[in-house]
């Protein structure tokens, strides 16, 4: 199967919207659960405030906190607010876990054996850059440690707490599996529905495991994003073999995935505070930072 490159960007733009929509029905399933109603714009809006923060914040640090900020301003307690966003976590990891599990049995002795010899070639020649990156990583890391105990502390009141989660019905947190499901799907399918567009298309197996791989590392990676060590592996072979156009894709790939999310969420931000507040809240957090 291919697709011209219409329809390909047409493709990956539903995705992103998929993913939008299915997490924002999952936020509002879940505050309903703990009694508390919030509109499809508000669940949408918080989600792309997490998004940006993610995009800019080293170790992702910054999006929690910024969707704890969009559920107080849909006026949801902070309390509730600190348990609806646990309980998201703790019913969206399972099913990442499962797909993980699924894709690396299913497809991860054939990535290996296309990308793998690539990939380390690739790394041991740019040897310098990957050294550059450690050493980037690791300094983000260490400023992230320092100013740790610069950032505002958010109160948890055990007692209240512990009232929203027994308000939780546990069918109700099972029944956003599904929508965790797409989140995962939509996310990971970026870039092999992009990879169609290539003249001859690689294998699709080992291509969804590498786009699995890449996204999610971010997760551990304490850079924004991963930014530097995530170029690095896709333009060295993480993905596979890409025909030369690994480039291209990681434009198209990082826009998706990434610069949507944090285009979108700047905008409403502007658009709900105003230019002259997002200063005064960029020159607060430089006043913070070490």
């Amino acid at each position: 199967m291919r697709l011209t490159l219409l329809e390909a960007h047409a493709a990956c733009a539903a995705l992103v919207a998929a993913d939008l929509v299915a997490r924002a029905w999952r936020i509002r399933w879940i505050t309903r659960g703990l009694g508390h109603r919030i509109g499809f714009g508000e669940a949408l809006t918080l989600n792309a405030f997490g998004d940006a923060a993610c995009a800019v914040t080293p170790m992702r640090m910054g999006g929690e906190p910024a969707r704890l900020g969009g559920l107080l301003r849909a006026r949801v307690p902070a309390a509730a607010g600190v348990i609806a966003i646990g309980l998201e976590v703790l019913a969206a990891w399972p099913v990442t876990i499962v797909a993980a599990g699924w894709m690396a049995w299913r497809y991860a002795p054939t990535w290996w054996s296309v990308a793998g010899p690539q990939l380390a070639a690739g790394l041991g020649g740019a040897w310098p850059w990957v050294v550059a990156v450690g050493a980037a990583s690791l300094g983000a890391w260490w400023l992230v440690r320092r100013s740790g105990h610069r950032l505002p502390r958010m109160e948890r009141p055990l007692r209240r707490a512990l009232v929203y989660l027994r308000r939780m019905p546990v069918p109700l947190l099972l029944a956003t599996a599904p929508l965790s499901l797409v989140n995962v799907v939509a996310r990971v399918g970026v870039l092999p529905v992009l990879a169609l567009a290539l003249p001859d298309p690689p294998a699709m197996g080992p291509l969804w495991f590498g786009s699995f791989a890449l996204l999610y590392a971010q997760l551990v990676l304490p850079t924004p994003s991963g930014a530097g060590a995530v170029e690095l592996g896709f333009l060295h072979g993480a993905a596979g073999p890409l025909g030369g156009a690994e480039a291209s894709l990681l434009l198209a790939w990082r826009f998706y995935t990434s610069g949507v999310g944090l285009l979108l969420g700047l905008a409403l931000a502007v658009r709900i505070y105003g230019v002259p507040a997002l200063r005064r809240l960029a020159g607060r957090a430089e006043a913070r930072s070490p």
